[in-house]
């Protein structure tokens, strides 16, 4: 890690042992509850549930002891955090452009969910940073990340903190293949297939939240990684209703 990077790492609090292993029990078995609530009850807990675990969560380690730079919401890494989303930002939607040019991949893009462009852009401005991005980056880039780095530091953070962010997506993956016609053609519609875009969707959004963990770090904030989380979910919503609205004119 470079002395740049050390600078603005956060200021990890000393706490004793236990108590930073029941801190991370308890903002594990949030999430799973949370998880749980938000996809298999109602309409109205799945539009609710994340946003509201999300403020508990930062409420509780609050009261735990938590210090602000420890969540990455901490003032003075604020103008860090800016300068890496804008970068963050320009380098998906250059992507993404040139996803949505290719005729091979601008396929991908053909999700059912977003075949409206009037839908596309209330999913990408409101819906996607209030009910998935904000929240999710607070509990996980947040809380979980402060959580994890008080006992594993580093390492535990990326490893740990990656791999419960893919499991964390397997049940918004249920009928990812069947709703996406650029994956449907690629695997089929079959039971292997769904499982198959199961596995890809938690593996990908593993992969992500490593990268949203290393601007975590990088930055200092969490600024930077709703910044990319947002610029991969909502530019990937216009891009989608792009796509359907070129390909039925």
């Amino acid at each position: 890690m470079t002395v740049e990077a050390v600078r603005v790492a956060p200021l990890v609090r000393r706490v004793p042992h236990f108590h930073a292993w029941v801190d991370i029990a308890v903002v594990v078995t949030v999430l799973v509850v949370t998880n749980l609530i938000a996809h298999f009850t109602t309409v109205w807990a799945s539009v609710a549930t994340v946003p509201i675990a999300a403020g508990v969560l930062v409420a509780i380690m609050r009261q735990r002891g938590m210090h602000w730079n420890e969540l990455g919401l901490s003032p003075r890494h604020w103008k860090r955090g800016t300068l890496y989303s804008v970068g963050a930002v320009g380098l998906v939607l250059a992507v993404v452009a040139i996803g949505i040019a290719l005729p091979f991949t601008r396929q991908f893009f053909l999700s059912e969910r977003y075949a409206t462009v009037s839908g596309a852009l209330v999913a990408s401005m409101i819906i996607i940073p209030l009910q998935t991005v904000i929240p999710e980056e607070l509990a996980f880039r947040g809380v979980l990340h402060g959580t994890l780095e008080r006992v594993w530091g580093a390492r535990g953070v990326f490893a740990v903190g990656s791999l419960l962010f893919g499991l964390w997506h397997i049940a918004s993956s249920f009928g990812l293949t069947a709703g996406n016609a650029g994956l449907s053609a690629f695997l089929g519609a079959g039971i292997w297939a769904q499982l198959a875009g199961i596995a890809g969707a938690v593996i990908a959004t593993a992969a992500a939240g490593f990268v949203f963990t290393w601007l975590r770090r990088r930055s200092g904030s969490i600024l930077a990684p709703i910044a990319l989380h947002w610029s991969l979910n909502g530019a990937g919503a216009l891009a989608a209703a792009l796509v359907w609205h070129v390909s039925v004119s």
